[in-house]
């Protein structure tokens, strides 16, 4: 004899007023898929249901819904959540989350209805397609790579630059590595749970370089771990083409600025060749040794100069980037102090530094930036001696500051005149008189911008000179990330 199907009552919970109480739809179908009942919320959304199948009040439907989800329930009794989309009272697409959980007396019992329990999710859905219209199209790249590192989600702009990224390592796809980048800003952030901001070089899938600054933040699950990092990219490909090609003008230009000087330097040093020449011929006519001495002697300090013009210039005017590494900047004082000491000490100058302890080793050029320190103190000593003071110093400072690494060179020497110091780093300038070929000041400016720096001069005349060199680490640490990167093609 087949067991009689329970009512509703003796399978539902005791009290009916709770299904009232609910702030979801609630509504309970039994084997046929009619609605036997539904709360208050299930009937405001979709209208009147009694008498009907549930396909007719949730879709508006004479035919039962060809993937049943509740049809699966009463077959295993398992509880299952789906994504549907129905009609509400009014005619309106709706979308909703459903729960479809068996109704049973006792666990051993056939199932004899189903509780569907759905929630409006329409304007969410309407959100979500927003965003992803948003996500898409903003003009730059963004990811978000999971703690293994790989793309679970790129926008349109990605994916067109750098292919297909799904399910692939973060570094594959912008860099063709096999092997995580050092330096990797979104590790630091899982790390820390911070932003963090860097400049990158990365392949696109057409094969060529792009330059692009990535800012990386964290996405969390409530207060806790960082499950996820965006990574959000911008292209400066040509921007960074366009800061090269403006140093490396700037660099011509001032190239061509010192043809003039070049040539009266040049013209002074023939005209010292032709009178050294002529007192070594005139003592040769003579057989006067005195006379052969002095104009050989001519002859040798106009050579000097000679080479050491052409020797400067060329170190000038050639164009290298720098060989980046890791250096201690107040060792590289030490060494500069260590090498202008006795000089100092012979002309009455106090030679000091005044090294910020707490600096960190930045990626430098020890021998550019060597270069540039030697060249600013040498000038400094120069402008003290011919200043003729009393307690003459000069001194070299180490600074970090707002996130540049910095150097200064100051004197209480003779200063610079204001129309010099216009055009100090453009033209020739020398402290030295006839012994300088003036190119000292233009091989320090282009070392410093082709570390991503810059120099400036605060000076009165007869109060001193202040050189400071500004270095952001930022630019320094992309030095060394393009070098790495160079090194590993």
């Amino acid at each position: 004899m087949a067991k009689k199907r329970a009512d509703i009552s003796d399978v539902l919970w005791p009290q009916r007023e709770v299904l009232e109480q609910l702030p979801f739809n609630v509504a309970v179908i039994d084997r046929d898929f009619n609605i036997v009942d539904a709360n208050r919320s299930f009937t405001e959304r979709f209208g009147e249901w009694k008498g009907k199948k549930c396909f007719e009040v949730y879709k508006k439907s004479n035919v039962r819904c060809e993937r049943c989800n509740s049809l699966t329930t009463f077959e295993d009794g398992e509880t299952r959540v789906t994504d549907e989309h129905g009609v509400d009272h009014d005619g309106r697409t709706t979308h909703y989350v459903v729960h479809s959980a068996p109704l049973r007396r006792s666990p051993d019992d056939p199932v004899e209805y189903v509780l569907e329990m759905s929630h409006d999710v329409t304007e969410t859905r309407q959100w979500q397609r927003e965003y992803q219209i948003l996500f898409d199209r903003v003009p730059c790249y963004v990811t978000v790579i999971d703690k293994n590192y790989r793309i679970t989600r790129a926008n349109e702009a990605f994916r067109e630059h750098f292919g297909d990224a799904i399910g692939e390592h973060c570094y594959k796809v912008y860099k063709r590595r096999d092997r995580k980048c050092p330096h990797c800003p979104a590790e630091k952030t899982f790390k820390d749970g911070q932003a963090h901001r860097s400049n990158q070089v990365g392949t696109g899938k057409n094969g060529k370089k792009t330059h692009y600054q990535v800012t990386t933040s964290p996405l969390r699950r409530g207060d806790g771990d960082v499950a996820h990092v965006i990574e959000i990219s911008s292209d400066v490909t040509d921007l960074k083409r366009l800061q090269d090609e403006m140093i490396d003008a700037e660099r011509l230009a001032a190239v061509g600025q010192t043809v003039a000087g070049l040539a009266h330097s040049i013209k002074n040093i023939l005209m010292g060749l032709e009178g050294g020449k002529y007192i070594v011929s005139l003592g040769l006519k003579k057989e006067d040794k005195k006379l052969i001495e002095q104009g050989w002697d001519m002859l040798e300090r106009n050579f000097d100069k000679t080479t050491t013009l052409v020797k400067d210039f060329l170190e000038f005017a050639k164009g290298r980037l720098p060989v980046a590494v890791p250096t201690d900047p107040n060792r590289l004082v030490d060494e500069i102090i260590g090498l202008y000491r006795d000089v100092a000490s012979q002309s009455g100058i106090e030679l000091r530094a005044d090294l910020d302890p707490s600096i960190e080793p930045a990626p430098l050029d020890p021998d550019g930036i060597h270069t540039c320190l030697t060249n600013l103190v040498s000038n400094a000593l120069d402008a003290c001696s011919m200043s003729e003071k009393e307690g003459a110093w000069v001194e070299i400072r180490t600074r970090d500051q707002d996130g540049k690494l910095i150097f200064e060179v100051a004197d209480n020497g003779m200063g610079i005149d204001y129309e010099i110091k216009k055009k100090i780093f453009t033209t020739f300038f020398t402290t030295k008189g006839g012994q300088g070929t003036g190119l000292g000041l233009l091989t320090t400016r282009k070392i410093v911008q082709e570390h991503g720096g810059k120099i400036v001069v605060k000076s009165k005349p007869g109060e001193g000179a202040r050189f400071r060199i500004e270095l952001p680490r930022e630019r320094l640490d992309g030095l060394l990330k393009a070098q790495v990167t160079d090194d590993n093609e």
